[in-house]
C-alpha cells in the first residue's frame, strides 16, 4: 500500500461528490468528536494513533480527494509523513511506541484535519503526482490533473519526437506541476508557466527552483493569453477552472478552502475553456497541439462546438477528462 497521491480521486475529478458533502461545525455531534482528543494517553504504537485517526475522521464524516479517497489511506498519510518516515512503508512501524512528542504532533495534524476541514496537502505543504512531489499552500489549488499521466507518457503517441518540442504553454500554472512536468517530458522545450494569480506564481517559481529548472521554465503573469503576444508553442497545455456554478454551490468545506479563482467557471463550467479555444490557434506552431482538461464537461462542450473534431485522450479515469486539437482544427479569433 502506498498511501501517497497519484493525482487522481474518482470523487475529486468529477466533483459530483457523491459521498456527504460536508458535516456540521456547530452541533452536538461536532462537540462529541473533539472530545475525543481529551482522552488519547493511551495510544502509544502508530497502530493505535492510526486506528483513532480512521475513527475521528470517519465519525466526523470528512470529504476526500486531495490525495487520497478513504480515510484509512488519508490517516496513513498523515502519520507517516509526521513522524518523517518512508510513505510506502507503514508495516515496519505499525507496532513502534511514539515519544511524547510524537505523539502531540500525531494528534495535532489529526485534530487540524478533523476541526479545521482544511485539505491534507496544506496541512503537510506537498502534494504528488505520481513519484513527483511539489510544494502547495492554500494560495494554489491542490495538484490534481489527468494530464500528468499523459505527461509521463510524453503525449504519446500524438508527440512522435519528443526532443523537437521545443516551446510549450502551461495555461493556468497554479504551482507549476504540470509545467515541471513537461520541462521533464521535452527536455529540449523551453515552458511558459502562466496564470493570472501571482500568489500561484510565487508557489510555482518555488517548485520550480527546487527542480532546478528556472533556467528553462518561465512564469508568467497573464490572464490566459492576455501578455502573450507573439508567442508560439509547439504545445499548449491547461488544466483551467471547470467547475460549473451548481456544483461551486455545493463544495463541501475542503474544496472551499482552495482558491475559488482556481475552481468556477461560469454557469456551466466553461467560461476559460471557451477563451481557451478562441486563442489557441494564434499561440500554436503549424501542427501544434492544444490539450485541455475539463472534468466531467465532455458532452457540454461538445454540444457547444458541434463542429470542432475533439480527440479525447485515454487516461487512467476514461476518455472523458482531456481533449485534444491540432492547431489546425481549431477556429480563427
Amino acid at each position: 500500500m502506498v498511501p501517497v497521491s497519484n493525482g487522481h480521486c474518482p470523487e475529486a475529478d468529477s466533483l459530483g461528490f457523491t459521498s456527504r458533502l460536508f458535516a456540521p461545525f456547530a452541533d452536538k455531534s461536532f462537540e462529541i468528536e473533539m472530545k475525543h482528543f481529551d482522552d488519547t494517553e493511551s495510544l502509544i504504537t502508530v497502530r493505535d494513533w492510526l486506528r483513532f485517526a480512521v475513527s475521528r475522521f470517519n465519525e466526523a464524516r470528512l470529504f476526500f480527494g486531495h490525495g487520497s479517497d478513504n480515510a484509512f489511506d488519508e490517516a496513513v498519510y498523515l502519520i507517516l509523513h509526521t513522524l518523517h518516515l518512508p510513505l510506502d512503508r507503514l508495516d515496519p512501524f505499525l507496532d513502534a511506541s511514539l515519544t511524547r512528542d510524537e505523539s502531540e504532533q500525531v494528534q495535532a495534524i489529526i485534530e487540524r484535519r478533523v476541526k479545521e476541514r482544511i485539505p491534507a496537502a496544506y496541512l503537510t505543504h506537498e502534494a504528488w503526482l505520481g513519484e513527483y512531489r511539489f510544494y502547495v499552500d492554500e494560495r494554489v489549488i491542490v495538484p490534481r490533473s489527468f494530464i500528468a499521466g499523459l505527461l509521463h507518457e510524453q503525449l504519446a503517441p500524438w508527440i512522435e519526437a519528443p526532443d523537437e518540442v521545443l516551446s510549450t504553454l502551461d495555461l493556468c500554472t497554479g504551482s507549476g506541476c504540470l509545467a515541471i512536468l513537461a520541462a521533464l517530458a521535452f527536455p529540449d522545450s523551453r515552458v511558459d508557466a502562466v496564470d493570472l494569480s501571482r500568489d500561484a506564481l510565487a508557489v510555482a517559481t518555488r517548485n520550480i527552483a527546487d527542480y532546478a529548472l528556472t533556467d528553462r521554465i518561465e512564469v508568467v503573469e497573464s490572464d490566459l493569453f492576455t501578455a502573450l503576444e507573439g508567442r508560439t508553442y509547439d504545445v499548449i497545455l491547461s488544466n483551467p477552472p471547470y467547475v460549473n456554478a451548481e456544483s461551486v454551490a455545493m463544495l463541501p468545506p475542503e474544496y472551499r478552502a482552495e482558491p475559488v479563482l482556481a475552481l468556477g467557471s461560469g454557469e456551466d463550467g466553461l467560461d476559460a475553456t471557451r477563451r481557451i479555444l478562441a486563442g489557441a490557434k494564434a499561440h500554436l506552431r503549424p501542427c501544434g497541439l492544444l490539450l485541455v482538461e475539463i472534468g466531467h464537461n465532455r458532452d457540454a462542450l461538445e454540444a457547444a462546438y458541434p463542429d470542432l473534431p475533439f480527440t479525447w485522450l485515454d487516461t487512467e479515469g476514461g476518455d472523458q477528462f482531456v481533449f485534444m486539437l491540432r492547431r489546425e482544427d481549431l477556429p480563427d479569433r
